[in-house]
């Protein structure tokens, strides 16, 4: 019987809660015909949605993903290939001309399929408890020229184009809408941002999921983007002494009224202001309340409310009696939840946007509380701070002094994007600030099954890692290590402030130890845009370990540079912009940083859609080579238009058809990738020759130009591509591709006598540096050729700080600056996190050729080792 086991992340819901996972199965163990059963610890069948997500060269399912909805307090599950339990009462889903319907059997929502309103009603039996869902854009025209500068700000809304019901099944229902913001002033006719929008339903479900992206398509120098975010429009019922809206704050729930009833007389109202401050509806109609009545009434009316989060530091709540009159203040505080809920007498609707205060400047906004229709509105990017500035941050580059590439200009953010999650929570009743609260947690905290670290090893359905064994006392300083390097960077975005809506996910390339301070400011040196992959280390660390914290640095990290650092249109579009002081700064736009093997993790954990579009996206990545050769510089005027380096550019490509193929089973991209490895065959260095060759994307022809010719070794190792093809060497199974992947990692550790002999002179030492990055690909040579030697020069390569660059055992010094800091004066991003990669690889294929009493950077040890 095949079956595993799930448990939670960490956290379970805390309410009925639709929920979606994503899990691998072994080669050849489930059939796609198969179908699957989620069984409680109770043992009882609960209903499931199921899906083949990716498939194994025989035909069978590498990956499935699952939907199903949960009641609270269960704590693990198993899967089963077995007969499926139905749900009772599904979703019902209608495709109309105009419009869809979804009968959550709690909800019914009516999506629009065209006009601007992406939601047109949401309603409980005969009660419409929402409508007119929208997205809204203001864009700030300035006029610079003049010593008068004149700022005019212009509203957009959506104009949908597309919409399509990407899953229907009984439990999940999934709508992609597509469209674009258009201006209606006469003085201003635009279009401009596209927007993809998907909407997530469950049955007996409440609530929605939203996953907006928005798409950067205008000009920075003119186009700034003052607000950005979505609307909707709530027919309250009552008295504005019961309409009530909340904020959740740092911890609990900040709640207010439109009108309270605290008067100069009526200090306590007879306990009626304490209920009332709590959520509960107050009646005033009896007549021992008329004079209290009389009071109240004459109090002002708050029509209009504002939490903005403008740092990642501090948020203000403020509140007006209506437009035209003066905003008050009403409280500050350090990092709000995102959630705000607004209701009357007979309920209302929470609306929570994930990672709100890390994604600032963010806002909550409620207008016309006491209105027939009260709007609230949910600002990603908020009018109320300085509007997004795309600029670049210099009128040149700075090739020599700050590593920035090429002198070539390309600092654009034109087809750059950026994903934002909403929640929408639908209230029959008046919930209480304890729901609200565990509410808002769960809508922060990721809700997801998961499996046992063990059991995703089992499968190798991700490349080549290894668990954890610290029954070694090597392999237990090791394990130290690696977890140091995680709590540092875990500590480090908080302390050095990685937040933003443009930033947050990712972290700093370079330390500078005389200012204290990451080199923010200094090109090639600021944040790190994927370089050397601290993304796969990361989603590693996570497999091995099931840790949330990691898997939400991970999160993060797929989240922003899988958006923000990758082109979706326009002249670069599959390509990514290295790194830079501002995200898109650098010249160099390649294939390395948008590649499918740094973000599949998350799509095939989560089955996140958005995911695989980017996923989708690179699949002909190559083809932008066209519009911009990598090697443009050394070969101007070669006889190839197009060239690539083996890695990054090629290992790029390997690692999006590898994608393409294994989600698809479409084998044209499987053959793309064996192409690629019949012409290195042929060669007489094999994996070895060149590191560049002419390149033909339309024919997938490799050119081969020579030997030891510009390109450099070291970046064949350094950008995921000896993970990549260890992947490909578990799904392809070509002995004679695992040879030469061995081939190379044992010849980069070759003396320089070795190297020339065996290469007929054509390859040396210098073009093989940096000598660490290939630690793991010298220990998969020393795995297959099962050789102690070279197992001994891998770990040389880690743990030799003469060899590594990497300042082992870790160690934090406390300063004092400017204010009280931590810092690890030499540290990189670049060299720890390929160290850390390249470690927890080498722990699993020569773990066993470590001696027992080994001390790390023992340089003595380090030479008898070798």
């Amino acid at each position: 019987m095949v079956f595993l086991k799930l448990k939670w992340l960490k956290h379970r819901p805390n309410s009925k809660a639709g929920v979606s996972w994503g899990v691998p199965w072994k080669k050849g163990q489930l059939k796609k015909e198969d179908n699957i059963t989620l069984i409680a610890e109770d043992r009882k069948k609960i209903p499931i949605q199921s899906w083949p997500m990716a498939y194994w060269p025989d035909g069978s399912v590498k990956w499935t993903g699952h939907s199903a909805v949960f009641q609270p307090n269960g704590k693990r599950y198993e899967l089963k290939v077995g007969e499926n339990q139905h749900p009772i009462n599904p979703l019902r889903v209608i495709d109309s001309e105009n419009q869809i319907i979804v009968d959550t059997e709690e909800i019914q929502w009516t999506i629009n399929k065209q006009g601007s309103h992406f939601i047109e009603k949401i309603v409980s039996g005969s009660s419409v408890l929402g409508e007119k869902g929208r997205l809204m854009s203001i864009q700030e025209v300035r006029d610079e020229t003049s010593e008068i500068k004149s700022i005019q700000q212009i509203p957009f809304e959506t104009k949908i184009t597309h919409v399509e019901i990407e899953q229907d099944g009984p439990l999940r229902c999934v709508i992609k809408i597509e469209g674009e913001h258009v201006s209606s002033s006469k003085n201003h006719k635009k279009l401009w941002l596209p927007f993809h929008l998907r909407i997530y339903f469950y049955a007996q479900s409440p609530s929605i999921r939203m996953v907006h992206t928005f798409f950067y398509d205008g000009d920075p120098q003119i186009d700034f983007i003052k607000g950005l975010g979505m609307e909707f429009s709530l027919p309250l019922s009552g008295e504005p002494w019961n309409r009530h809206c909340r904020f959740a704050g740092d911890e609990g729930i900040y709640s207010e009224p439109a009108q309270i009833l605290l008067t100069r007389r009526h200090r306590h109202a007879d306990g009626l202001y304490e209920k009332q401050i709590k959520g509960e509806v107050i009646d005033l109609s009896q007549q021992k309340h008329q004079n209290l009545l009389e009071h109240v009434k004459q109090n002002a009316i708050w029509n209009d409310f504002k939490l903005t989060q403008d740092s990642a530091e501090h948020y203000r709540i403020v509140k007006r009696t209506k437009n035209g009159y003066s905003w008050i203040e009403s409280t500050h505080g350090s990092r709000a939840k995102g959630m705000m809920y607004t209701g009357g007498e007979k309920g209302g609707i929470g609306i929570g946007v994930k990672n709100f205060w890390q994604k600032f400047p963010s806002t909550l906004e409620i207008t016309g509380l006491n209105h027939a229709a009260t709007k609230v509105k949910v600002w990603f990017w908020s009018p109320d701070c300085e509007a997004m500035d795309l600029r670049h941050y210099s009128e040149e580059t700075h090739v020599v002094s700050a590593y920035e590439g090429f002198d070539e200009m390309r600092a654009t953010p034109y087809g750059i994007a950026n994903t934002s999650e909403v929640f929408l929570q639908c209230y029959r009743a008046i919930p209480s600030d304890e729901e609200l609260v565990e509410k808002v947690e769960e809508w922060q905290a990721p809700i997801l099954l998961v499996c046992e670290p063990e059991y995703y090893y089992e499968t190798k359905a991700l490349g080549v890692w290894s668990l954890p064994d610290t029954s070694h006392p090597v392999k237990a300083q090791l394990e130290k290590e690696l977890d140091k390097a995680i709590c540092f960077y875990k500590r480090e975005i908080d302390q050095r402030r990685w937040y933003g809506f443009w930033n947050y996910g990712d972290v700093m390339h370079t330390y500078d130890p005389i200012r204290h301070q990451w080199r923010y400011d200094l090109g090639g040196f600021a944040w790190q845009n994927t370089e050397l992959v601290p993304n796969m280390w990361l989603w590693i660390s996570f497999l091995r370990s099931g840790r949330e914290d990691i898997f939400k640095m991970a999160e993060a990290m797929t989240r922003h540079t899988s958006e923000v650092d990758v082109y979706h249109f326009g002249e670069y579009a599959g390509l990514g912009s290295r790194h830079n002081v501002v995200h898109w700064g650098c010249g160099c736009k390649e294939a390395r940083i948008s590649m499918a093997g740094l973000h599949k993790y998350y799509y095939f954990l989560t089955t996140d859609e958005r995911t695989r579009d980017l996923l989708i996206e690179v699949k002909d990545a190559d083809f932008a080579l066209a519009n911009l050769d990598p090697m443009r510089e050394f070969y101007p005027d070669d006889q190839y238009k197009t060239h690539v380096r083996v890695g990054p550019d090629w290992a790029a490509f390997c690692s999006n058809w590898l994608s393409e193929w294994e989600r698809t089973g479409n084998i044209d991209y499987r053959n793309k990738i064996i192409k690629g490895i019949e012409t290195f065959k042929q060669l007489p260095l094999r994996l070895l020759s060149g590191p560049t060759f002419g390149y033909d994307p339309k024919t997938n022809e490799l050119y081969h130009i020579g030997d030891g010719i510009a390109g450099g070794y070291h970046m064949i190792i350094a950008f995921g591509g000896p993970q990549v093809w260890m992947e490909l060497a578990e799904v392809l199974e070509d002995k004679e591709w695992e040879e030469m992947l061995a081939e190379f990692g044992e010849f980069y550790e070759l003396s320089q006598e070795e190297k020339l002999e065996r290469s007929n002179g054509k390859l040396h030492n210098k073009l093989f540096n940096n000598r660490m990055l290939a630690a793991d690909i010298v220990a998969y040579a020393a795995a297959k050729k099962k050789s102690p030697s070279i197992a001994a020069k891998a770990w040389n390569l880690l743990l030799n700080k003469e060899v590594n660059q990497v300042m082992l055992p870790m160690e934090e010094n406390e300063i004092h600056v400017w204010r009280k800091l931590t810092e690890v004066p030499t540290i990189t991003t670049n060299t720890t996190s390929q160290w850390c990669l390249n470690t927890m690889i080498a722990l699993e294929l020569i773990g066993d050729y470590l001696p027992s009493n080994l001390k790390i950077h023992d340089h003595d040890d380090m030479k008898q080792l070798t």
